[in-house]
């Protein structure tokens, strides 16, 4: 069942359409994070949800009901922020209440709601703690619960992890996971980091200037990039023209086999680090860089003919800088693009 709906919603700042007629649904328990790079208009959906956003233009419904008439307390909704906004003045079981009593909980029933979140969240028994005296990840946790504390129908995350340090983000966005999958929460969440979204989401949605660009699951975008754009903003480098044919892409770097089925015509090929196969007997290269990636090496290489190719290969017998190498192409790690 649709939970949340968004139909033809624009946003303007002056002349500028920061959100452009999108169209997005979040069915009920669903986890979606919206991807994007700076001035995508990512949280500028999700001020929109919330209602501290009016639109030029669309609707937004939640549960089947328009919410333009609807202020902001009054829809239900859970927002959590990059800087986690908690109170100073306020220990973190004051904090975690904060919203409960604004709703006229009773005081027996807020210690009840704060005590059961503090456990969820990994903190129990730190309700007297002052705010000053937490770690970026506690103060998170702390705002988590704070959001969670209402049981609102949808929870919004802004940037949630961004202020803190790779390994702890890391951590925690797999707790969030299993977190929001006990509860049962439906959530939507913003963030720049590609890692972060596809380890929370059950759906991703890219943006770019205000339109989606694509929406799927993290197998689906990660596998089948829907443009040049999303394949960029992914991560990969080895996109270049190519002139499809026959189940053969003629490339800056020769001819590529691709995987049946692909259109063909003028298009934008991507072949991914891992389908650039040391192989002798291939396209010659040489090895610009190499870095340690944990389980694999990264290469740049300067091919003979065309741009350069990023390549991965295993920690046992990876070239060195400066190394003469040649490789082929793996059709199942080639993807051809649609049109943009």
């Amino acid at each position: 069942m649709t939970l949340l709906q968004l139909e033809g919603v624009s946003v303007r700042f002056g002349e500028r359409a920061v959100v452009d007629s999108v169209d997005l649904a979040v069915a009920e328990h669903e986890i979606v994070c919206v991807l994007g790079p700076s001035g995508s208009g990512k949280s500028t959906l999700l001020r929109v949800v919330a209602g501290l956003q009016p639109v030029a233009a669309g609707r937004v419904l939640l549960g089947g009901a328009d919410q333009a008439a609807v202020p902001v307390h009054r829809r239900g909704v859970g927002l959590m922020f990059q800087d986690h906004q908690l109170f100073p003045h306020r220990d973190v079981g004051g904090n975690v209440a904060f919203g409960l009593r604004m709703r006229g909980a009773s005081k027996e029933s807020s210690e009840a709601r704060v005590t059961e979140l503090l456990e969820l969240v990994g903190l129990p028994g730190a309700q007297g703690r002052a705010v000053a005296s937490l770690s970026g990840g506690e103060q998170q946790r702390v705002a988590l619960a704070r959001a969670l504390a209402p049981s609102p129908r949808l929870l919004m995350l802004d940037e949630p992890l961004g202020q803190l340090d790779r390994g702890l983000r890391e951590r925690l966005v797999v707790e969030l996971q299993g977190l929001f999958s006990r509860l049962g929460t439906t959530v939507l969440a913003v963030t720049h980091d590609q890692g972060e979204a596809f380890a929370l989401a059950d759906r991703v949605v890219v943006m770019r200037d205000g339109r989606i660009a694509q929406a799927g699951t993290p197998l689906e975008v990660w596998e089948r990039p829907a443009s040049e754009f999303v394949a960029r903003f992914l991560g990969f480098e080895n996109v270049v023209p190519a002139v499809v044919s026959g189940g053969v892409a003629a490339t800056p770097w020769g001819k590529v086999a691709v995987p049946a089925g692909a259109a063909e015509g003028d298009r934008r090929v991507l072949i991914r680090p891992a389908g650039v196969v040391l192989s002798p007997g291939g396209l010659g290269c040489e090895v610009v860089s190499r870095t340690f990636r944990g389980t694999h090496v990264a290469l740049l290489l300067r091919p003979e003919v065309g741009p350069g190719l990023e390549a991965e290969c295993e920690l046992a017998g990876a070239p060195a800088v400066g190394d003469r190498v040649a490789v082929t192409f793996a059709p199942g790690e080639v993807v051809v693009l649609p049109g943009e």
